[in-house]
Parts: C-alpha cells; structure tokens; sequence
C-alpha cells in the first residue's frame, strides 16, 4: 500500500468562464477511487477557490487588488469547489474531508503535529482529505505563495510515497515549449540546479499563482522528504496510477533522496520562514557543512536583522551564500555581543552553541 498526494492547479480544475471544471474534477476522483480500490491512501490538494470565486462576485478574470475581495472570493469559491469534490467522490462510495491550511498550521510545531494527527485519522477513517490553503484569512507577508509548495509539504507530513503535481502541461521542458518549438520532455531529473530553475522560469497561467518554478520548488521539497515526485499533465488518462506505477513518459519524474532530511528538518528548512540571517567565516561553514558541528559564536562575523530564541534564522558565509538555516538558541541582540568569542568567553548562562546542529539543516543548492 503507498499514500499518494495529489495535487491539482487552478488552470486545471477550473474552465475559463472561472466555473468549476467538472469534468476535470470528475476525472481526477475517479481516479482516485481506482488507487482506493487497488488498497493505497490519497490526498488532495487543489487551487481554485479565488478562481470560481471572482466571478460569482462579479469580478475577474483579472484579481482585483483589494485583499479582502480576493479573500471574500475564495470563501464564495470553496463552496463550489468542495461541493464538486464531494459530488464526485460520492458517485465512486467515497467521502471527502475539507482541510483547510494556513501557514501558521505548519510554522508552530504543535500545530504542525496537531495537521497531521487530522489528516492520518482522515486517511483511517477512509476519508478522502481535500486540502487547500486558507486564502480566507491569509496574509500577504504570511502565506504558502501557492499550493505546489503546500502538496509538498502536506507529503512531508503524512509521508507520502508519491506527491504527483498535476497541471496543464506534460511535464517539464528544456525550454518553455510555449515559445520554443524545439522544446523537449524531461522524463527524469536527478537533481534541481540553477539552471533548470532558470528555464522554469515563473507564473505559467492566467488564474493561477504559481508556475513551474514553484513546481520545481515543491519537487525539491518533497524529494529531500524522501518523497518521489511527478509534474504530470491532468488531462492524462490513468494518470495517478500510472505515476505511482512509475510508467515510462508519464511526465517529468524527480526520484526520492536515498538520504532524506527529517520532518523536524524539513519542517526547519521549509516550512517556518526566516526573520534573520547570521553570517559566518569560511572556518565555521566548514565546520557546519562538512562536519556536522553546531554554530559557535567564534564563528560568527555578523547578524543581520532582528530575531529571539527559537526563531529561524539563515546561516550565509561571507560571499553571502545562504547554505543553511536553523533555530537560533541566543537572540540577535546577545549574537552581536558575542561574535568572534570562543565558548570559555562567553556568559555561562548561554545556551553551548548559536545554533545546535540538530536545530539546523544544510540547505540543497
């Protein structure tokens, strides 16, 4: 039995009047309902709300630039969205479960533990959990920034074996395919560099946020999760099967890390957001990067902006390279006063180290 998370983008599920794609939806829970019968578990994770929103208020299809319109949209849309789900899932015997997250489910770590209680104890109670993020109450500087990431870390929570991000291209390409005719399918990528981020490029629809740069994004999450991850299109027949099945050309496939981060790590790494950084010497990125030591103040040149204990914090060498990122043990303030000082010069009543080694995580580059 695998648990698979699969998520579907607005430009997917939604037709270009900003009504629901029933079809889309239908295909996708029939789907679905095959992998339920043949004893595997799924999570849904779908955009739209905004989408099918707008127009039932009279807006759109461009999103107006008042918040609180877009988020009276998205609690008008997930109404139609949630109901189409149901509906659907209802015709194949199956039962579904709104969650609905924000990013503060996933930045304090009770509330992080408490999401993925609920969406085990859906899974056990064979409940379908339909997730998407809490664009009713979101903040602009608090936010997920698009669903791809959030399937990413919703896999990481209920360790998936597959997170399949299905949207309305094959897969990803050597080049944007849209003005490249020569562009080719990728059917397998080993490893996420800079410059395949570049080619992604970024937002690629008219409705939704984000793009293949954030499905890159997601994809690097997730595998560093241990988690196998497909960029697949939705319109696909057998789809979800045939990613999970790993059938040759189903779309683009990015393997599972055979050393994988923690969920405590990745939660670290990607789902509480950075209020500072502290910028080491070349001594104290090796001794972080190659030999797994913890943060020292003798190591540290700078900090930058303002944080307290247990914030996250990026860690930079002095080239300004951002190489990893932890849960700082002494505030911003006290950091300051103690840079450059080796252990025995500074207050007893510290905590050993800036930043503990099982508090901090190497960043992929």
């Amino acid at each position: 039995m695998s648990l698979v998370v699969a998520k579907i983008g607005s430009s997917s599920v939604t037709q270009r009047n900003g009504s629901v794609d029933v079809l889309a939806v239908s295909k996708l829970c029939g789907e679905v309902a095959g992998l339920r019968a043949a004893g595997h578990k799924v999570v849904v994770v779908t955009s739209g709300a905004i989408a099918v929103g707008l127009p039932l208020l009279g807006m759109g299809p461009a999103r107006p630039g008042k918040r609180e319109w877009l988020r009276a949209a998205a609690a008008v849309g997930q109404i139609g969205i949630f109901r189409a789900f149901e509906e659907a899932l209802g015709l194949h015997g199956l039962l579904g479960g709104q969650v609905l997250l924000a990013p503060n489910d996933l930045m304090d770590r009770r509330r992080y533990l408490g999401s993925r209680e609920t969406l085990l104890a859906l899974l056990d109670l064979g409940v379908v959990p339909i997730v998407n993020e809490n664009d009713v109450i979101a903040d602009d500087e608090i936010r997920f920034g698009d669903n791809d990431r959030l399937s990413a870390l919703v896999a990481n929570l209920v360790e998936a074996q597959r997170l399949v991000l299905l949207t309305d291209t094959n897969g990803v390409y050597t080049a944007d395919p849209r003005v490249d005719a020569h562009a080719t399918l990728i059917e397998e990528i080993a490893a996420i560099d800079k410059e395949l981020e570049r080619v992604a490029g970024g937002v690629g629809s008219r409705v939704g946020t984000g793009g293949m740069a954030s499905k890159l994004a997601a994809a690097k999450m997730a595998t560093w999760s241990g988690v196998t991850t497909v960029v697949a299109a939705a319109d696909r027949p057998n789809v979800l099967a045939d990613a999970l099945a790993g059938v040759g050309g189903v779309g683009t496939v990015f393997a599972a890390r055979s050393q994988k981060l923690s969920a405590r790590k990745v939660w670290i790494a990607f789902a509480v957001p950075s209020v500072g950084r502290i910028v080491v010497d070349d001594g104290a990125r090796a001794a972080l990067a190659e030999r797994g030591r913890s943060l020292l103040a003798a190591g540290v040149v700078r900090t930058e902006g303002s944080f307290e204990i247990d914030d996250a914090v990026d860690i930079a060498d002095p080239s300004g390279d951002v190489f990893a990122k932890g849960l700082a043990s002494w505030p911003s303030t006290v950091v300051t006063e103690n840079q450059g000082r080796h252990t025995s010069a500074t207050p007893n009543d510290l905590a050993d180290a800036v930043v503990h080694r099982d508090r901090l995580v190497l960043l992929p580059h």
